[in-house]
């Protein structure tokens, strides 16, 4: 079974994209970057953020979620990057660099692709 980990952008995590709900809608249906699992067991295990602008506390923020999850026996197989991070950070190259450098597995950069193409209809 897959084993997401979500990482999104602190600034936009809760102002903008509430409760990460279309990251986790996509998942349930398997839309977007969540297609890949369609025929597939997974689960999202948990929503990281970054650690804010430019991003170099995600590091930390993945060690501190392995040791809170180690008595659960739960580790991602996969981190899913959020729509907001993939879209909307300057920082992303260097951002997804550092997890794929630490995380030891593969990094999906995506998450929903509900965006909406006009703000007045």
């Amino acid at each position: 079974m897959e084993k997401i980990l979500m990482i999104g952008c602190k600034k936009l995590m809760d102002d903008v994209c509430i409760a990460c709900s279309r990251c986790q809608v996509a998942f349930n249906r398997r839309d977007g970057a969540f297609a890949r699992y369609k025929d597939q067991e997974a689960e999202i295990i948990g929503f990281l953020h970054c650690g804010d602008c430019p991003g170099v506390g995600v590091v930390n923020r993945m060690a501190q979620l392995k040791l809170w999850n180690a008595p659960l026996g739960e580790k991602p197989t996969k981190v899913h990057l959020g729509t907001c991070l993939v879209n909307y950070c300057p920082e992303k190259e260097t951002l997804a660099a550092r997890i794929r450098a630490k995380a030891g597995v593969e990094v999906v950069e995506g998450g929903h692709a509900y965006l909406p193409s006009d703000i007045f209809k």
